[in-house]
């Protein structure tokens, strides 16, 4: 494949996968800009944070090849930048649209909130509305949203910059690294996709069911995977300490804030996965054994992995300076 053909083809599949979030934010800005407001039952679920995601993303792989070619070897940190640029200034301007409902103006922000909290559908619309809407809610919540926004802007950029310098380069040495990379986080937007239009089926209840338990476990670690593996190919290579190591902890850290997250979007509280001493808090912290357990869990899984793909290194053959004479 061509260096050309493999832009062109890049920015296409960006383009098209991200056709759902851009048809949501267009129907937004089409009944804000007419309306001034959007009515609650027109909003679609998530337009914020996804359609901020997908603008950057598309701005910042259709301009990565004149990157490359300007910056050579910093495209990579200069095109993250610009997108991370051009998400938080999408998601600025989204953030300002009103929602309207039963005769009040609602921050979008709150439909950000309560949406994580729980469906609509699983509350009841009507309370939901009347209730949760008119609740005060933290906008500290919103970091929540933004490391997965940021997370899932670093990594694409990643993995289409890693493939775009190996069809260049010709050289296929990061080949594993960025399978893992392209696995991970079409697994996590996968996740994310899923909880959008889910909630992972929380009820609003602090004791959620066994599925729900699972998913949201199953999210956290996903999260701290992909974090890990796009540290782990920044750091390639033959030494431990950086190919496995160092983006353990950055896996364990990454789930670790994002339990922070839900702390701030639950008032001080987690979701308790079961009964039991595994689930409940230790001492006076929030974190429940299994908690903790997830935590590191992360941190342990892409230690391994990263120990499985990681190249080894070159052993020198070398004779005595000084050979023993036979007899």
């Amino acid at each position: 494949m061509t260096n050309k053909r493999y832009w062109l083809l890049s920015l296409g599949i960006v383009v098209l996968l991200s056709f759902y979030p851009l048809l949501m934010g267009g129907q937004v800005l089409w009944d804000y800009l007419r309306e001034g407001h959007v009515m609650a039952e027109d909003y679609p679920k998530y337009v914020i944070p996804y359609t901020p995601i997908a603008l950057a993303l598309i701005a910042s792989v259709a301009v990565l090849p004149l990157a490359v070619k300007a910056c050579k070897r910093h495209a990579l940190p200069v095109v993250t930048l610009f997108g991370l640029g051009c998400f938080l200034l999408a998601e600025v301007l989204f953030e300002r649209v009103v929602v309207f409902e039963a005769g009040e103006l609602t921050e979008v922000g709150a439909w950000q909130a309560y949406m994580c909290y729980a469906t609509p559908e699983a509350m009841g619309v009507q309370t939901f509305i009347e209730g949760r809407l008119t609740d005060r809610y933290s906008p500290v919540f919103k970091v929540h949203f933004y490391l997965i926004s940021i997370l899932i802007v670093v990594a694409v950029i990643g993995v289409v910059h890693g493939f775009g310098r190996m069809v260049r380069e010709r050289d296929n040495a990061k080949r594993k690294s960025l399978t893992l990379q392209t696995m991970a986080v079409g697994t996590f937007i996968g996740l994310c996709i899923l909880a959008c239009f889910t909630s992972f089926y929380r009820t609003g209840e602090l004791h959620i069911s066994p599925l729900s338990s699972w998913l949201m476990s199953a999210f956290f670690i996903v999260f701290g995977l992909t974090a890990g593996v796009y540290c782990g190919g920044l750091t390639y290579g033959p030494k431990p300490l950086l190919s496995c190591w160092i983006p353990a902890l950055i896996a364990s850290a990454t789930t670790l804030v994002m339990y922070i997250g839900e702390l701030v979007l639950m008032g001080g509280v987690l979701f308790r996965f079961g009964q039991g001493v595994m689930f409940t808090p230790v001492s006076t912290t929030p974190f429940a054994p299994v908690d903790i357990a997830v935590i590191l869990l992360s941190g342990l899984i892409i230690y391994a992995i990263l120990a499985l793909v990681r190249p080894k290194p070159i052993k020198f053959l070398t004779t005595p300076t000084n050979p023993v004479p036979r007899d």
